[in-house]
């Protein structure tokens, strides 16, 4: 239900944060909201977007700590807490996109996705990857692009997966730090919350383990699916030291 409004109780349950932070944020207008009455109310779907793009601008502490706190929303899928061997497989991997421009990325992309046999939609599916890319882009610092949909309830999804391109070379898409992208991953959750934890799971494996770098160093999808799941067991191993 993608056009929910909610509730302030609500929005501190699914952002992890607690009721001040939320009226924090409402009060600096660093939050999507209006006030009907004397109540604070949130469009979900300005709501996830926000959250989706808090989540890519997190680094250190903060993006650990609120891993951490998500974590449970990919409990359903192990309760050891590695849940990627359930999203990705080595054929939701294409080693070589030949895609130059950002246009023709989110085209192949969603071509990928489409393949694994988990989307209802592809057109759908490419509206609504250039609508979320028209708000701000996906890419983040490093060369890595998290592609997602605006709203992860929307239908689009038929059970969660993770797709993951390289492009044969680097291609501006908007990053922070204005450098080329070549990694691209596209993440599809019918679950909110596990949409969200699947972004901050992989913003950490990127920040503090070697998976950029393995996954431009191994030439073909098997090694680079590999790739995923060791960093994955070294980001949750450093999680667990730092308790």
């Amino acid at each position: 239900m993608p056009y929910r409004v909610l509730n302030l109780e609500e929005v501190s349950d699914y952002l992890h944060l607690s009721l001040a932070e939320v009226e924090q944020l409402a009060r600096n207008q660093e939050i999507p909201c209006e006030k009907r009455g004397k109540r604070l109310v949130f469009r979900k779907i300005e709501v996830e977007a926000w959250a989706s793009q808090r989540i890519l601008g997190l680094e250190g502490r903060q993006l650990k700590e609120y891993e951490q706190k998500s974590a449970k929303a990919a409990e359903e899928f192990a309760t050891s807490g590695a849940f990627m061997p359930e999203l990705i497989c080595p054929d939701f991997i294409n080693p070589a996109l030949p895609a130059k421009t950002k246009a023709s990325v989110l085209r192949e992309m969603t071509e990928l996705a489409t393949s694994t046999g988990r989307v209802s939609g592809e057109s759908e599916l490419l509206e609504d990857l250039l609508a979320r890319e028209a708000l701000c882009s996906t890419g983040v610092p490093g060369g890595l692009a998290l592609m997602h949909a605006r709203v992860a309830d929307s239908g689009l999804f038929t059970s969660p997966f993770i797709a993951l391109g390289r492009t044969v070379q680097q291609i501006p898409f908007g990053a922070p730090d204005g450098r080329p992208t070549d990694l691209f991953f596209l993440v599809g959750c019918p679950s909110d919350r596990l949409h969200l934890q699947t972004l901050a799971r992989l913003c950490l494996m990127a920040q503090t383990t070697d998976l950029l770098m393995d996954l431009r160093q191994r030439a073909h999808a098997e090694g680079m699916w590999q790739a995923i799941l060791s960093a994955e067991e070294a980001a949750l191993e450093k999680r667990a030291k730092s308790r």
